[in-house]
């Protein structure tokens, strides 16, 4: 990073703080502080904007494990079915990944269709929402700025999958947005931040394949370079059970197919567990899951059941924290068999401990975040 001037405020009659060190200070600062410090002088203000700068701050606060945390947002879609007044779904809640206790609420600046959005991904700081198949903007809440993607540039999209990635090669951010019909897959393109446009990448399945819906509240699991998403074979005129899962490697953009471990039970979701690719099963009913996790990313022997979750009453998993905590969702039902509620627990896997009373009460969007920079060098990012 070449010298700048330093600003009047680093300078001191008989203790003179170098420039370089003090940048280095406040690379190791929580966002809103650095965020002060562009008021200070011009100079200051285009260091900090350095993608430099950007990416040691970043980089540090990564490696500082104790800010764990996720932010959720409540789903119009689910809670419309639920409650008879559903949540405001314009909030978004940041929240510590151990307990879910929240730390701070924050709006959308995009309120004319903000109750629409869903989580795609997070990665770095920067949020990756979709209002539509083709409406999904780039926010990065810590800063205040987002940017709208530009419209696809297939000709048509149907069905469509979304996933959120950090192009760790070119130290960029890529949206992969799979357009598929009911029976197989038919186009893939991805948009990346840096050029801010979109590329048709063309793949075609030679099974007849369906794309699952397996958990629409959290982001398509993202391990080893590559995102995630389960898959079924159609077989004659019925869904077999053969699934499996596919992976698009986000460096190559090049896609292939993971064998599922060999299983009994119902199949639930693939997830995000403290850095590895799981797989979640459900039997009984409900009342109990299995969590299945590749200990080495992309082989198929190195699946493993790591631990069986049992419930006292019918529950579906809803996510992981960064943490390694399971966040549930159990159904009251009474006597006729009707539902009358919803309670969301959290369960540490380790003891199977539950804390009962999460700051999350309702069908959410759920999604690991921490704070950063991302975005701040962005020329066509919008501020609010």
């Amino acid at each position: 990073m070449s010298k700048m001037r330093e600003p009047p405020i680093l300078q001191r009659r008989n203790n003179h703080l170098p420039y370089d060190i003090a940048l280095n200070i406040m690379e190791r600062l929580p966002v809103k502080s650095v965020i002060r410090f562009r008021g200070v002088s011009k100079s200051l203000d285009s260091s900090i904007q350095n993608h430099d700068f950007i990416s040691n701050h970043l980089n540090i606060n990564k490696n500082n494990h104790e800010n764990g945390y996720v932010i959720h947002k409540p789903s119009w879609e689910a809670s419309r079915l639920i409650y008879s007044s559903p949540p405001n779904t314009s909030v978004f809640t940041v929240a510590f990944d151990r307990t879910l206790d929240r730390i701070s609420e924050v709006g959308l600046p995009f309120k004319f269709i903000s109750k629409f959005a869903q989580i795609v991904g997070s990665c770095n700081g920067l949020l990756c929402l979709s209002i539509s198949a083709n409406i999904i903007f780039l926010w990065n809440p810590s800063i205040r700025k987002y940017r709208r993607l530009p419209n696809t540039c297939l000709e048509k999209l149907e069905y469509v999958k979304l996933g959120f990635a950090y192009h760790s090669e070119n130290d960029d951010y890529k949206v992969v947005r799979i357009s598929c019909s009911s029976l197989h897959i038919r186009d893939i393109e991805v948009y990346t931040l840096s050029s801010d446009s979109w590329r048709r990448v063309g793949i075609s399945s030679t099974n007849k394949v369906i794309l699952c819906h397996d958990n629409l509240l959290v982001p398509a699991p993202m391990v080893g370079g590559a995102l995630h998403w389960m898959e079924n074979i159609f077989e004659g005129q019925v869904i077999g059970r053969s699934m499996y899962i596919m992976s698009f490697d986000v460096n190559t953009e090049t896609s292939r197919k993971l064998a599922l471990p060999d299983y009994s039970d119902d199949p639930n979701c693939i997830a995000l567990f403290k850095g590895k690719l799981a797989f979640i099963t459900s039997e009984q009913h409900g009342y109990q899951y299995s969590i299945w996790v590749m200990k080495e990313y992309g082989v198929v022997e190195s699946w493993n059941k790591l631990f069986v979750v049992p419930f006292q009453r019918a529950a579906y998993c809803l996510a992981f924290t960064e943490y390694g905590s399971l966040l549930v969702c159990y159904s009251y039902i009474n006597d006729q068999g009707e539902s009358h509620g919803f309670k969301f627990v959290l369960i540490d896997t380790e003891n199977l401990h539950e804390n009962e009373d999460p700051d999350i009460q309702c069908p959410s969007y759920v999604a690991n975040f921490m704070e950063s920079l991302v975005l701040l060098d962005g020329a066509k990012a919008v501020s609010y």
